[in-house]
């Protein structure tokens, strides 16, 4: 029958949405609070050379280890089994534009290595935002602007200590999120 995907009948969106919203969504955030912790602890012990080269190598690795992570949060990320929903691919799309804005980071990197932390910090975390519409949930406007406003204060208020601050403060930003998330699931 041609309104049948892969075994099963074709939902609407709304269902797809709900079906999505339905999941806990624990791994990326917690990718996210791990390389962030490693990036915040470079910051402390290393180069500013390596806490530059943490935070591109770091952020670049979230989706990998989410992808890693989902096997033991239950979401399992790469199921091939699960019936396709539109907004799983949404959310792709949103990871690949966090991606693409590192075309704004990079040249701003060029010209003041210390705006790294600041302008990785804020465009990743723009993620959050589309996330928070899908889902229904006000989750992730709180991630999204709490975590740009106290990155952009902590640059300007901590400047020599931007490669440790920040990075710190988003993942403290990933435990508040985490709570809310699992708390969120539980319900």
């Amino acid at each position: 029958m041609a309104s049948e995907i892969k075994g099963s009948i074709k939902r609407t969106l709304e269902e797809q949405r709900i079906e999505f919203s339905n999941q806990p969504f624990l791994a990326t955030p917690l990718s996210g609070l791990i390389i962030w912790t490693i990036i915040g602890c470079i910051g402390i012990f290393f180069s500013d050379f390596v806490a530059v080269w943490s935070i591109f190598i770091g952020t670049g690795s979230i989706v990998y280890l989410g992808l890693f992570l989902s096997k033991f949060t239950g979401e399992n990320f790469l199921d091939k089994t699960k019936p396709k929903n539109e907004f799983d691919t949404l959310f792709l799309f949103t990871a690949a534009q966090a991606i693409l804005v590192y075309s704004i980071a990079i040249p701003f990197f060029l010209i003041d290595f210390t705006s790294l932390p600041l302008s990785v910090g804020i465009l990743t975390g723009l993620m959050w935002l589309p996330f928070s519409w899908i889902i229904k949930h006000w989750v992730g406007i709180f991630h999204a602007l709490t975590r740009t406003i106290s990155v952009v204060a902590l640059w300007y208020l901590l400047p020599e200590y931007r490669f440790v601050a920040i990075p710190f403060t988003i993942v403290a930003i990933y435990i508040v999120t985490l709570i809310i998330l699992y708390g969120r699931a539980k319900h």
